[in-house]
């Protein structure tokens, strides 16, 4: 077998043309996902084209520049050979960088008025929930292990460390994170909705099973910390809307 292996020759096959690689994303049926992210990029660039959205050159070298420090490119040979293992030319990163700064231009353009006002409007929206939780599978085990908790007083941390299937909360003593409210699946941010910190709540039926829940603390975030995640929402609704179009 080792003798087979070494006779192969794979100089012939190895990198792939430009052209194989997108055989591949047609018969891998990946080309779909990466043709629709190339027709957002052409109706960006198309709409900053009419809007007269331009970048500067002094912009560009800053990005550049930025781009190279947080890719820890700092030498001019530490820079081409990324470029190399990423097979691209230095027009190529200049390009990716330009519809870059282009899109975000294009953020504030359409949006940067609004984000106040939606902010404002949906404040709930972008709560965020320190939560702990006991995952079981079946109801009358989530029914018992809420009745030691409240009634027994038994130690959420020791209960979850004991029965939750959760893989993160089980590790966790429980603790199962900061998350925003959005993020949560519907039947959750249904059910916390009301509690206030400290509240246990109990059993919450998800198709992961049932759920003891404890609410740990609530965090009501500043329109600077969301900002750019409103930013993005609203520019991602409306592109998607546009694309369908």
């Amino acid at each position: 077998m080792q003798e087979t292996l070494e006779k192969l020759s794979l100089t012939e096959i190895l990198p792939l043309t430009d052209e194989k690689i997108l055989a591949y994303l047609r018969y891998s049926y990946k080309l779909a996902e990466i043709a629709n992210l190339a027709e957002q990029d052409a109706l960006i660039l198309s709409v900053c084209e009419q809007l007269n959205i331009a970048v500067s050159e002094e912009e560009l070298q800053a990005a550049g520049d930025t781009f190279r420090q947080e890719h820890k490119l700092l030498a001019a040979s530490e820079t081409f050979a990324w470029l190399s293992q990423q097979r691209i030319s230095v027009e190529d990163w200049s390009q990716g960088i330009q519809v870059s700064l282009l899109t975000q231009k294009l953020k504030e353009h359409l949006f940067g008025q609004v984000v106040d006002s939606h902010y404002l409007a949906n404040r709930d929206n972008y709560k965020r929930v320190a939560l702990s939780q006991i995952l079981v599978n079946d109801l009358a085990t989530a029914m018992k292990i809420t009745q030691e908790i409240r009634e027994g007083g038994a130690s959420f941390c020791a209960l979850a460390l004991e029965y939750s299937k959760g893989k993160q909360s089980k590790e966790n003593g429980g603790f199962a994170g900061v998350r925003f409210v959005t993020e949560l699946m519907a039947e959750i941010s249904q059910a916390i909705a009301l509690g206030q910190e400290g509240d246990i709540i109990s059993p919450v039926q998800t198709k992961l099973g049932y759920h003891i829940l404890r609410i740990e603390k609530w965090f009501h975030p500043e329109l600077g910390e969301v900002r750019d995640q409103i930013l993005e929402s609203l520019f991602q609704g409306w592109l998607q809307a546009v694309m369908q179009k």
